[in-house]
């Protein structure tokens, strides 16, 4: 069985970080893309970054190119989103996604795929 469970959110002026974690258990987890994904209240969900399963390749929404930063760690089936200088927009539940139909890769599309595996989601709130 799957787990998927994200950790590392929170509350956080504006100009601030925070650093997401997620853990994929029950899965082969390097050889999968990973993506992390965020929903505010009243919004759609919007694909925020995705990485290829060696880390090599990586894509952002542009809402955060620069500012966040996704990376994984294989050997410890963990991955990461460095949040930089944070926005009261960036508020958000923000989730977890594993093993898109792409599988290794993320793909030019990768924020309209469908993930076989997410997590709960970790709340993050930007105070202005």
């Amino acid at each position: 069985q799957v787990q998927v469970v994200e950790s590392g959110g929170g509350l956080v002026q504006a100009g601030g970080s925070l650093r997401l974690s997620c853990t994929a258990s029950g899965l082969t987890f390097d050889v999968v893309a990973m993506a992390w994904f965020r929903q505010a209240p009243g919004k759609a969900r919007e694909g925020v970054s995705c990485i290829h399963w060696r880390g090599g390749f990586t894509y952002y929404a542009s809402s955060v190119k620069g500012r966040f930063t996704i990376s994984r760690d294989n050997a410890k089936k963990t991955l990461y989103l460095q949040m930089n200088s944070l926005k009261p927009e960036d508020t958000a539940m923000y989730y977890c996604a594993a093993d898109p139909p792409s599988g290794s890769s993320c793909g030019g599309n990768w924020p309209a795929l469908a993930y076989n595996y997410w997590g709960q989601g970790t709340q993050v709130t930007v105070s202005s």
